[in-house]
């Protein structure tokens, strides 16, 4: 089936500490797909805004995107709430956020089959072969796992502020100007509150090979 897909491409949208991170990655490997974290591109570019101060931050942007290794930053830490909490403010920014949107439309051109992971996918590729909307509710659930996962890395950090963390980035992004935190009308609504990563998988999976099915035949 694999050697048959010539196009694919998977959207996945949602708030913080979801899963879907999680569920993109093993999305990616079992089909045998590229992903995308965009979020990853959010806090790069947060993060080198931070150490380099530049003047000009768009012209500063374009020029570190034009010549950008995927690859590397995923080997970089920027889980951190600075960086998270800037990438907010920069992702609200249209200039910021058009500069990002050339490098994902070049990657999905590039790369042909892919799993996009972030807030907007559903509307910059509006006619992705499949779309998720995913979340994790009660906040509680997804303040536990990010706290979890933040406190292998970050000294002296509390669930308290890990769960007002989470709320303040999705009520900023869900109500943001420019392409906000929205659930698309054609995408499939997930809840990872109650289920385990297996169950996830299994449930996107099965939407995923009918889609493959439809497009490609048996």
């Amino acid at each position: 089936m694999s050697k048959k897909i010539k196009s694919f491409i998977c959207a996945i949208d949602g708030s913080s500490a979801s899963g879907k991170s999680t569920m993109a990655k093993m999305i990616g490997k079992k089909y045998r797909w590229s992903v995308l974290y965009t979020g990853l591109l959010y806090r790069y570019a947060a993060k080198i805004l931070l150490d380099k101060n530049p003047k000009d931050e768009v012209k500063f942007l374009n020029k570190i995107f034009s010549k950008i290794n995927y690859e590397k930053i995923k080997r970089i830490n920027l889980h951190n709430s600075k960086i998270s909490s800037y990438s907010s403010v920069i992702a609200q920014k249209r200039k910021v956020r058009a500069i990002i949107k050339k490098y994902q439309l070049s990657y999905v051109k590039k790369k042909k089959k892919v799993v996009l992971e972030g807030r907007d996918m559903s509307q910059i590729f509006p006619h992705a072969d499949v779309k998720f909307f995913v979340v994790c509710k009660p906040l509680k659930i997804a303040a536990r796992r990010r706290f979890l996962q933040l406190k292998k890395t970050t000294k002296n950090i509390t669930l308290k502020e890990v769960n007002k963390e989470l709320l303040k980035r999705d009520n900023m992004d869900r109500h943001r100007k420019i392409s906000p935190l929205v659930k698309a009308a054609d995408s499939w609504y997930i809840n990872t509150a109650k289920l385990n990563i297996r169950a996830v998988i299994n449930k996107s999976s099965s939407i995923i090979d009918l889609v493959i099915k439809k497009k490609y035949g048996n």
